[in-house]
């Protein structure tokens, strides 16, 4: 149960945090951990603070940035505290966590914590496909990295356990083909903007919010791999189009 979960913290500095969020893992039954440029990692204050969990410390995967750690992911979460320039889909833990319950063992799911002074950028955060606050005391909101992974993974156990009817699928039915994964995303972004610009729809020193605007739009449809290599199969035919009425 929950083997499908992975908890990524990106850029964690103090490898203490990395240790009881590894506990707070094991205590609700995850065990995929992934760590974007920890600071301090491996460290003897992880293996204190891990309590006894020093097995999802050692099988942890340290990675050098964001796209190795979501490349096979289909569904990516961000934990966010803050309001954002553009908004974005967000959920409460419950609400999350009945989003991922009814979803197929296969479908991973990636769930980001960030920096514990600033937390995730604008650009991390657009890399998914909600984000999820956790409604602390607004008097006094600075909460633990761990503390938020504890939450937010016992919401996600408890919604597996009581396998209640109201956890539904988030699109309304069994999906027919398997979820395009993040790194089919980021290839589709990069082929749309590419092209948005050979058509002289974006201009490259003015880009102004439209690929955030856009990335919005084609996350919160949650697309599927037929859909993405659709949308690509279009993107190449208007590509071709443009560069025959240019010779």
């Amino acid at each position: 149960m929950l083997k499908n979960i992975r908890i990524v913290l990106v850029n964690t500095s103090h490898p203490g945090n990395i240790g009881a969020a590894a506990r707070a893992m094991k205590n609700m039954g995850l065990s995929d951990l992934c760590l974007v440029e920890p600071r301090k990692f491996p460290h003897r204050d992880a293996e204190a603070r891990a309590a006894g969990a020093t097995d999802i410390l050692e099988n942890a995967k340290v990675v050098d940035d964001l796209d190795q750690a979501l490349a096979d992911c289909q569904l990516v979460v961000g934990a966010s505290a803050r309001s954002r320039t553009i908004p974005w889909p967000i959920v409460n833990p419950r609400e999350l966590a009945s989003i991922v319950a009814p979803l197929a063992d296969d479908v991973r799911v990636a769930v980001l914590f960030g920096r514990e002074d600033r937390g995730l950028t604008n650009d991390e955060l657009q890399r998914c496909h909600h984000h999820v606050h956790i409604p602390v005391n607004e008097d006094f909101s600075s909460l633990n990295i761990a503390a938020a992974v504890q939450v937010i993974t016992y919401e996600l156990r408890m919604a597996k356990l009581s396998d209640v009817d109201e956890a539904k699928p988030q699109w309304g039915t069994d999906w027919d083909v398997e979820l395009a994964d993040n790194r089919e995303l980021e290839l589709l972004f990069e082929h749309l903007e590419q092209t948005l610009i050979e058509v002289d729809f974006l201009d490259p020193d003015k880009p102004r919010n439209l690929m955030p605007r856009l990335r919005r739009l084609f996350m919160r449809a949650i697309p599927d791999k037929i859909e993405v290599n659709v949308l690509r199969g279009m993107l190449t035919a208007v590509q071709k189009c443009t560069k025959g009425k240019e010779s």
